[in-house]
């Protein structure tokens, strides 16, 4: 006797891609195979569907506390489920920011009854915690330590090498890092053009990308340890990237790939606006080539929101970000559709990946023994994206107007369903990911 069986669905898995039945018992995968003679509380029939494993958003922005105004953290667990997603790691730069041992059990009792999708929560460094970063990263829901080298919003910069070096030095998870150069930049403010906010790759320059990325590499090097480069935007950064992949894992952004400059900003302005930015037409070309040939590691959303109020004002004055929990796996299916990524691939930036890099337990494969997190998706369905479908207190999407093809029919987590074919059924089930290194 089963909690859940899904029966008769295409799954997509370590094993391959082929028909099959998943059970679920007590919140673990205990059956994988053909189960049509078993029985369960729950049945859902996946004929014509795929099953993926849980899939997982390494970076989000949920604004809670402090920036509720833009999101919270049930509205942005509520975006993500509707998206396919199972779990997310949400970002500290917050108000007050996500840096003290305090802050980070205030997130996770926030979180506790309230979001849908399991989660955990970045650490972020500043100039003046350093020395509790080790005692930080091991606490429980802590997804690691999250380094700004370039500011961007919120508070928490940390420019120079010698502090760098000192987090490096005090860490033994992989560390998460927003790679721009934050003394280029502040050279680079003379490019920013008022009302042109494609002055933005030329403010936010991919020297400066490259600069920093350079630096960090090489601290990396010299203190032993796994980095984490965040949103990498540059066709440069990509070639040097690749002969550093022994400690280094690439994060790449939906947008950066979706969309390039200058085409995109004279289509929504300010509305693609982001750090880094998004860039010309040949970055994107080589981000699409790292992600094909299996340099780059995730995926993650980098849901950022704002109101259309905030991001309607003129450039400069509008903040950098944009959401995308929701619409990341629909983006990513209808590249699978257009032949541009395989749905293996999707698996493996979306689960895999963070499974492996991360060291997550129990969450990332469709495996017996592992959470029983499951995505399913009509490979089929289309839908156009409008931003009256957004769940996100921000209520505007940068694919506003697009229609792909590809989606999300429900979200499983740990067992219980969370959302049908675009209802949350059951909300607030969400607890901390567990990490073999701070396992409790």
């Amino acid at each position: 006797m089963f909690d859940l069986i899904v029966k008769n669905g295409t799954l997509v898995n370590h094993n391959g891609i082929g028909i099959g039945d998943v059970g679920i018992k007590n919140g673990k995968i205990t059956a994988i195979g053909d189960l049509k003679t078993q029985s369960a509380d729950k049945v859902i029939d996946a004929t014509g569907l795929h099953i993926l494993p849980g899939l997982i958003d390494t970076q989000v922005h949920f604004r809670e506390p402090g920036l509720e105004h833009k999101e919270d953290l049930e509205t942005g667990a509520n975006a993500a489920v509707l998206g396919g997603i199972c779990s997310v790691f949400e970002m500290p730069n917050t108000n007050p920011t996500t840096s003290t041992n305090e802050c980070l059990d205030d997130k996770v009792n926030r979180a506790t009854g309230r979001m849908s999708c399991d989660f955990a929560f970045y650490a972020g460094a500043t100039n003046d915690n350093i020395d509790n970063l080790s005692e930080l990263e091991r606490q429980n829901g802590c997804a690691g330590i999250k380094v700004f080298m370039g500011s961007s919003t919120g508070n928490l910069l940390v420019k120079d090498d010698e502090n760098v070096g000192r987090i490096l030095s005090k860490i033994t998870r992989r560390a998460a890092f927003h790679s721009e150069d934050e003394f280029i930049l502040e050279e680079e403010k003379k490019y920013v053009r008022a009302n042109d906010p494609s002055s933005h790759y030329e403010a936010r320059s991919a020297r400066a990308a490259l600069s920093c990325t350079t630096r960090l590499v090489n601290l990396a090097r010299q203190y032993k340890k796994r980095i984490h480069v965040l949103h990498v935007s540059t066709k440069d950064e990509m070639e040097f990237l690749a002969v550093h992949k022994d400690l280094v894992s690439i994060e790449v952004l939906p947008n950066h790939l979706a969309f390039y400059g200058p085409d995109i900003y004279h289509k929504i302005g300010t509305f693609a606006q982001q750090n880094p930015p998004i860039r010309e037409k040949h970055h994107n070309d080589a981000l699409w080539a790292a992600v094909q040939n299996g340099l780059v590691d995730v995926m993650g959303s980098d849901h950022a929101p704002h109101t259309i109020e905030e991001k309607s004002k003129p450039y400069p004055a509008s903040p950098s970000g944009t959401p995308g929990v929701q619409t990341m796996l629909p983006f990513m299916l209808d590249a699978v559709s257009k032949g541009r990524l395989s749905l293996l691939r999707v698996v493996d930036l979306l689960a895999h990946g963070p499974n492996r890099i991360f060291n997550i337990a129990n969450k990332g494969r469709m495996a017996i023994g592992y959470d029983g997190d499951l995505t399913i998706v009509d490979l089929k369905k289309q839908v156009k994206i409008t931003n009256d479908i957004i769940a996100s207190k921000s209520q505007w999407t940068p694919f506003d107007g697009e229609t792909l093809t590809g989606f999300p029919t429900h979200t499983i987590v740990r067992g219980e369903i969370v959302m049908t074919n675009g209802e949350i059924i059951a909300k607030g089930l969400g607890k901390p990911i567990q990490f073999q290194e701070n396992i409790h």
